[in-house]
């Protein structure tokens, strides 16, 4: 996934852009309003900083808005309540007052590219097809197998459908309890084994979770699952 970042405090941007990098993200980093606006590259979603030394973020924020869907989340140091209600009026999709953690930020993206999702390509079938047998419609929060849809209860959902958005993909335990749970989840992560192993018994022969020790979990889509 590629972010642009718009933020003109370096030591605050150079620790953002780490972070996610860490969690495989790509970061283009501009530090004025002009330069987000001139930026051509693609990007999957907006982090902007409102306190911009040439222009306000809340103009950048409508400009950006104008020109199409793309998530904007909003980080700021302003507090006032007033700023966070006008920013998301202009069509920020989320607002993240600083101090903040990566981690935090990291939860916002992927929440906000899961409600967004509907605006995307998936939209036009209101459902995501994995093989042959697998259809996860993110806009309805329901899923079918073989056409029949399979009862889950919502964070078995939320689980099956973080893990589908990138199978093959190695996630970690602290990634999936962000992303699935809380960001300042601190309690045992054993809710996730739980969770993991209602999914293997509802969607045997579908999908594989693979448990990777000391790391995490993997989700494979299950090629021969037609004759399994």
């Amino acid at each position: 996934m590629h972010v642009l970042l718009v933020e003109d405090d370096e030591p605050v941007a150079e620790s953002l852009r780490r972070g996610l990098k860490r969690y495989g993200f790509e970061v283009d980093w501009v530090s004025t309003g002009a330069a987000a606006l001139a930026h051509s590259g693609p990007y999957d979603v907006v982090l902007l900083d409102l306190g911009l030394p040439d222009t306000d973020g809340l103009d950048v924020c409508k400009a950006l808005r104008g020109r199409g869907d793309v998530p904007i989340i909003v980080i700021s140091a302003r507090s006032d309540e007033t700023d966070r209600v006008v920013g998301l009026e202009l069509g920020a999709d989320d607002y993240v007052s600083k101090p903040f953690g990566v981690r935090e930020v990291i939860a916002r993206i992927r929440a906000v590219m899961r409600r967004v999702q509907p605006r995307t390509a998936a939209a036009e079938t209101g459902a995501d097809q994995y093989g042959a047998r697998l259809t996860v419609d993110r806009k309805a929060a329901r899923v079918h197998v073989d056409g029949e849809e399979v009862a889950l209860a919502p964070k078995e959902y939320d689980l099956l459908a973080f893990l589908t958005e990138e199978p093959g993909a190695l996630m970690s335990r602290e990634q999936i309890m962000e992303a699935v749970w809380d960001a300042n989840w601190f309690g045992p992560t054993k809710t996730l084994d739980v969770h993991v192993a209602a999914l293997r018994r509802k969607f045997a022969g579908v999908v594989a979770i693979e448990a990777v020790r000391g790391v995490g979990f993997r989700l494979e889509i299950v090629k021969d699952a037609e004759s399994a």
